[in-house]
């Protein structure tokens, strides 16, 4: 009988230590391609080290579109407190350009300067991700529209 328990004792430490070891694998996987949404003021304010993976969002700042020789782009995301210039290299929507909502998905370099590997632009503000219209209305920029207000991602009504 004491063998009995002691085997089910084993066993369930067996299975409590392989659970425990996919779950950790599974997080380890996750962590570089989990992509955190921060603000261009929270960028300015220090809140996010270089190196980190993350969304920006926000609108491109007006006279800040500077494209590169080598096809690249530099442009400016602002909340209206803040901004923080990208650069990006690839294609852009054909909905970009200065006064566009946009999230960009990319590293923040040492130097500040936020390399962008995806850029979307909002159609209007019924397809705003939830964390754009709220960094936008914490700044005081967003204004209800005759429709029937802004709606956040899954088009709920705000």
């Amino acid at each position: 009988m004491r063998l009995r328990k002691r085997q089910r004792a084993l066993l369930v430490l067996l299975v409590v230590a392989l659970v425990g070891g996919a779950t950790a694998l599974v997080l380890a996987a996750l962590r570089d391609s989990i992509s955190f949404f921060v603000t261009p003021s929270q960028l300015a304010a220090g809140k996010v080290e270089p190196g980190r993976r993350l969304r920006i969002g926000g609108l491109v700042e007006a006279h800040s579109i500077v494209r590169e020789a080598d096809g690249s782009i530099r442009f400016r995301v602002t909340d209206t407190a803040a901004a923080v210039t990208v650069h990006y290299k690839g294609m852009l929507p054909d909905l970009f350009r200065e006064g566009q909502g946009v999230v960009a998905t990319g590293v923040l370099s040492a130097d500040g300067t936020f390399r962008a590997e995806e850029v979307l632009a909002r159609h209007d503000e019924r397809y705003m991700p939830r964390e754009v219209a709220d960094a936008l209305k914490e700044a005081g920029y967003w204004q209800d529209t005759a429709r029937g207000g802004g709606a956040g991602a899954g088009g709920d009504a705000r």
